[in-house]
């Protein structure tokens, strides 16, 4: 209610919360616009540290970071878009414990620099968004995601929330397995959409 305005949890977001700050890694493949977002978000404002998140999307990162921000949480971004001076000036403020949450592209896990800078932080949790990116059966396979399976080695005891809209069954467990998730809670939503209609007609005189 204080950050975002809403006085209850749409269906499966408050179990998903309450898993996430028990620190169990969770696997939520929902439809879009069912409140994803708030389901990591909530709880890295409720964990001591700063919270992660891993989206391939520079737009819907300055989406994110631009709202947070409107709504009093600490939050910023890490990626080509910004000056190196520019990510140092993100670095200090994430070391003075300014921000709650920090959203970065997938290729950053490559860099060294990057992996030694996190050690310095204290991470509550990791969110992968669009997580189905990292399956090489998935529609929209991106190869960084890949090394994204280096974060359960290096972050042992550090929970790790994947979500997606768009998952089948394959996709699901190569999710699971390439992020080395430790005994997941897995939720899935029906993706129902009561606000869309479907018809399907013979085709007629095509030319």
């Amino acid at each position: 209610k204080k950050y975002f305005g809403y006085s209850e949890f749409n269906s499966m977001q408050e179990n998903i919360i309450k898993d996430v700050l028990a620190n169990h890694d969770v696997f939520v493949l929902m439809p879009t616009g069912s409140g994803k977002s708030l389901c990591y978000q909530l709880p890295a404002i409720m964990k001591e540290g700063t919270a992660v998140v891993v989206s391939p999307l520079i737009a819907l990162m300055k989406d994110q970071v631009d709202s947070l921000k409107a709504n009093g949480i600490g939050a910023a971004f890490i990626n080509s878009t910004l000056s190196n001076s520019e990510i140092e000036d993100v670095k200090i403020r994430l070391l003075e414990n300014k921000d709650k949450i920090l959203y970065v592209a997938p290729e950053r896990f490559a860099s060294y620099d990057f992996l030694a800078f996190l050690k310095m932080l204290k991470i509550s949790l990791f969110a992968i968004d669009e997580a189905h990116c990292i399956s090489e059966w998935g529609h929209d396979f991106r190869p960084e995601y890949r090394k994204l399976n280096m974060i359960k080695a290096m972050f042992p005891n550090v929970p790790i929330i994947a979500l997606t809209a768009t998952a089948i069954p394959d996709v699901e467990k190569d999710i699971m397995a390439m992020l080395r998730l430790d005994n997941p809670r897995i939720y899935k939503a029906s993706f129902n959409r009561p606000n869309l209609s479907y018809h399907v007609r013979p085709k007629e005189k095509t030319y």
